[in-house]
């Protein structure tokens, strides 16, 4: 039987320019507000961190906490 990825987290391990899916789903959560962010959305991310972000405004808060 197969298995539908359909409302499943996806585990992605996420590099500089790209993400590469490990575990199929169609959507992550955002590291800093545990919203759902579809694959299909995700543009912001930190290979250093290994985490999404489900905007810049977040990227760039997570980012500058780190300072």
């Amino acid at each position: 039987m197969l298995m539908s990825s359909a409302d499943r987290p996806a585990k992605l391990a996420y590099g500089p320019n790209s993400f590469r899916m490990l575990s199929p789903g169609n959507y992550v959560e955002c590291a800093v507000s545990g919203a759902p962010i579809s694959l299909e959305e995700l543009r912001y991310w930190s290979a250093v961190r290994q985490e999404p972000y489900a905007s810049a405004e977040i990227a760039t808060r997570r980012l500058l906490s780190d300072s």
